[in-house]
């Protein structure tokens, strides 16, 4: 173990001075001295910002942007609530018309609370399998990863955000419970490249989108939600054990030749920080993978019959957004920082939940998910909407 490079040790021989003309490198020396807590959110504002200028023009939104948006807002938000039969949230959202860099921004910030706790965990796992019979060169390694997991956890998290921060349309893309004031935030870079590649009707589009911010806003403003959310969550993590061998053996095999290996690696699809799941684990999972399939499924399930109803270009959005989403695999967010797998085919199970109970009785039984914790499907009834329907009808 070195010595050299920040106060912190780097293993298996690698030289920090071979590393020092890779911009996440370059990064991380610069942003060390910010590092506290579990995340390195400066780190992860700046990868973010970086990853996503691949993009191109990100220029400012004009007072045009802002009306339209404003205008699609307040027409969903009216149909919402007449077809889901939601009570509206108590405040009134702000909206806003942002640039990618500014969605960065807000989403740093508003993911804080959620990956603090998990970041937290992952360095208490990492502690307790160093106190564990490992062999001696584990063990050093554990601790060493304990000490710049912040900084691991900071790149990854900036390159997810960056990566998502080049497609999304709006602050719900990462369809999560949310604290603090309500806000509809619209990404309008992606959103007016999205319209001119498929030639769509600006305002049908933007209701479309706003529609599907307003569903979510709408659901997880049950002043239940957030609380659910984040008691799954918490127990999901609370026995979270981390798969130490796996980090040290992806770290192993990056080529210190190679200056921009370990970029590639933060880049890729497999999450870092790998959890090892034993049964209870899965069960505790599959708690968090029926809310969201419920959430997401019941947003597009609200914003596809309101397209269909409202929209004069519905089926031309529809066959945009299909093609579109065909290349999505899962959810970086989940995937990725909390190894909470979260398939596309998960959030279209939710989705054809939602159709078979509207099919079967109507929307306003559909809505009884939405009046307790205890309402919404387990994952088993989100297959199966019957045994749903059996339950709470």
């Amino acid at each position: 173990m070195s010595d050299r490079g920040g106060g912190f040790g780097f293993p298996f021989g690698i030289d920090p001075e071979s590393l020092r003309d890779a911009p996440l490198f370059r990064e991380m020396q610069r942003v060390m001295s910010a590092s506290s807590g579990p995340v390195n959110w400066e780190l992860a504002r700046q990868v973010a910002v970086a990853s996503a200028a691949e993009s191109g023009d990100d220029r400012e939104t004009t007072a045009q942007d802002l009306q339209s948006f404003e205008e699609a807002v307040r027409v969903a938000e009216l149909h919402v609530a007449r077809f889901t039969e939601l009570e509206p949230p108590t405040d009134v959202a702000e909206v806003r018309a942002v640039r990618r860099a500014e969605w960065i921004g807000s989403n740093t910030d508003s993911l804080a609370a959620l990956l603090e706790p998990a970041a937290k965990r992952i360095g208490e796992s990492m502690d307790l399998a160093q106190r564990e019979a490992l062999p001696p060169e584990a063990q050093a390694m554990s601790g060493m990863l304990a000490q710049i997991s912040p900084l691991l956890m900071g790149a990854q998290v900036g390159q997810v955000l960056g990566s998502l921060a080049q497609n999304v349309f709006g602050q719900f893309d990462v369809a999560l419970p949310r604290s603090g004031p309500g806000a509809v935030m619209f990404v309008v870079p992606n959103i007016r490249r999205f319209e001119s590649d498929w030639s769509l009707d600006a305002t049908d589009f933007r209701t479309f989108v706003a529609i599907h911010e307003v569903t979510h806003r709408f659901e997880f403003s049950r002043p239940w939600a957030r609380e659910r959310f984040t008691e799954l969550l918490d127990d999901f993590l609370s026995t979270l054990r981390i798969d130490l061998e796996g980090i040290q053996q992806r770290l192993a095999a990056i080529d210190t030749g190679d200056p921009e290996a370990l970029q590639r690696m933060l880049e890729g699809d497999e999450e870092l920080f790998a959890p090892e799941l034993d049964d209870e684990q899965r069960l505790k999972l599959g708690r968090i993978q029926a809310f969201m399939s419920a959430a997401e499924g019941y947003g597009d399930h609200v914003m596809h019959g309101l397209g269909a109803e409202l929209l004069p270009s519905y089926r031309r959005i529809e066959e945009a957004m299909h093609r579109y989403r065909e290349g999505e695999a899962g959810d970086p967010v989940f995937e990725r920082l909390l190894g909470v797998e979260m398939k596309r085919e998960q959030y279209e199970a939710g989705r054809r939940f939602c159709e078979t109970v509207v099919e079967l009785t109507d929307e306003a039984t559909l809505t009884r998910m939405w009046d307790s914790a205890e309402a919404l499907p387990s994952l088993p009834e989100v297959a199966e909407p019957r045994l749903w329907l059996a339950r709470t009808v």
